[in-house]
């Protein structure tokens, strides 16, 4: 219960009660001191004004007055006169002297603590101003062992007293900070708890309710949390199941493939002079269909092949996208491109820089067309000392707001209608993997720009 919230809460309450009260205490004992004095002026002044009535008091009455009035001698001072009213043998010589008409605060408090630490009797001469004006003043002498008593014990008084109203006060905190504090929090971990033992079950999301304004705002807070995972872990789950499907249709895409490869070993001895220069493409494309179908495969087993870099020219490579590209164009008014210095040679895997090229070609090439106006592609490449550079460009419509927050993100960054956002996902994925980078240059109403940065390394 000590380490809890409210346990820590109750000892901390009680503790700071108690400092509270002490720091009163300190001032009570001083008022208490001073009363007790200002009382005992009080009785030997009634003693003295007795025996102003009668001034034949015999000794035994005169020492009756003094006890009772807890003095050892009165002095009464009336008209400039000082007369010692009533006396008794002392038992020791005076130690100090009080005068309570010229007491500040820090006074009475200096004297009442010094008091308390002094165990010692000792006889004080006390002085103050007669009550009802009945003389100029009057001074008594008395010991300090009653005094000191008397303070003790008002002392242990006041103590327990302090002791009662801090345990109240901190089981009563205690209470509220159970009912308005700790209930709640515990209702927010026991939310936290049923969403981590089924997190896909919407039953486990918290609904705010609490009244205290931090408590709602960590309410909604995590509901908020709650809601986003619970979107993030179906869509994990529908990609799984979309992997899985992919894999199956890509197993038996591939068997088809390999026997599609096993006829242009005819095509290509064909005495057609157009169907002999369309053969190597058509294998080319039937190859590369295969690897990604492999690919594929491999990816849905979270096995995703690392690149085979290798030296390779890239205007060739460059040039059969753009080959395949334009027959895809058809009729449509939209010009293919390439600025690559001749002989260009970089270092990365054929495969996968086809299919990165090719897809951000055929997405130019894809939103030229939904536009309905004529535009044009280009592909351009340079090198500095440390990078080799790769630019698509086109003048398309450029991409909306949507696509451009979830540029490189699955089944969101899609730019035409009814496309899943795979593609530059799979190709920023694809450069990541040679150790550099995808990128969005620019996009506008004049066109977009994309950006391939692929480091040299050592060797370059």
């Amino acid at each position: 219960m000590m380490n809890s919230l409210s346990g820590r809460f109750l000892i901390l309450t009680t503790i700071f009660v108690m400092l509270a009260e002490i720091l009163i205490f300190v001032p009570s004992i001083a008022r208490f001191r001073e009363e007790y004095l200002q009382n005992r002026l009080e009785r030997a002044q009634i003693a003295s004004l007795a025996l102003l009535a009668d001034d034949m008091l015999d000794s035994d009455l005169e020492q009756e007055l003094l006890e009772n009035a807890g003095v050892f001698n009165v002095v009464l001072r009336r008209d400039e006169v000082r007369q010692l009213m009533l006396a008794t043998p002392m038992p020791q010589p005076i130690d100090a002297t009080f005068d309570l008409r010229e007491g500040t605060a820090l006074v009475l408090i200096r004297d009442a603590m010094m008091r308390l630490l002094e165990r010692n009797d000792q006889v004080i001469r006390v002085i103050g101003a007669p009550v009802r004006e009945a003389g100029l003043l009057i001074e008594v002498t008395m010991e300090t062992r009653p005094l000191r008593m008397a303070m003790i014990d008002y002392g242990i008084r006041i103590l327990i007293l302090s002791a009662v109203i801090s345990i109240v006060t901190a089981l009563l905190l205690f209470i509220a900070v159970r009912a308005i504090l700790v209930k709640p929090i515990r209702g927010v971990v026991g939310h936290m708890q049923r969403y981590a033992a089924a997190p896909e079950d919407v039953r486990g999301i918290i609904e705010p309710n609490a009244t205290v304004t931090e408590l709602r705002e960590a309410e909604e807070a995590l509901r908020s949390l709650q809601t986003d995972m619970i979107h993030a872990l179906r869509q994990k789950d529908r990609l799984a199941q979309l992997g899985s499907a992919v894999s199956k249709i890509s197993h038996d895409l591939r068997n088809i493939l390999t026997s599609a490869q096993l006829f242009t070993d005819r095509i290509e001895t064909s005495e057609d002079p157009l169907v002999r220069r369309m053969a190597p493409k058509l294998v080319n494309s039937i190859t590369r269909a295969v690897h990604l179908c492999e690919s594929t495969l491999a990816f849905g087993k979270a096995e995703e092949p690392s690149p085979t870099l290798t030296l390779m020219t890239l205007d060739e490579l460059v040039a059969d996208v753009l080959d395949s590209e334009r027959l895809a164009v058809g009729d449509h008014d939209v010009s293919l491109s390439e600025n690559i210095p001749p002989m260009l040679m970089l270092r990365a895997d054929p495969e996968q820089l086809y299919r990165v090229i090719s897809n951000l070609v055929r997405n130019a090439r894809t939103a030229i067309v939904s536009s309905g106006n004529a535009g044009e592609i280009s592909v351009s490449a340079y090198e500095d000392d440390d990078n080799w550079w790769i630019e698509v460009a086109d003048t398309g419509p450029g991409l909306p707001p949507k696509a451009q927050e979830h540029l490189f993100t699955p089944f969101q960054g899609g730019v035409s209608k009814g496309g899943t956002g795979l593609g530059l996902a799979i190709a920023s994925e694809l450069i990541r993997g040679h150790g550099g980078a995808l990128e969005l240059d620019r996009t506008g109403p004049k066109g977009t720009v994309f950006s391939i940065r692929l480091p040299k390394g050592d060797g370059f």
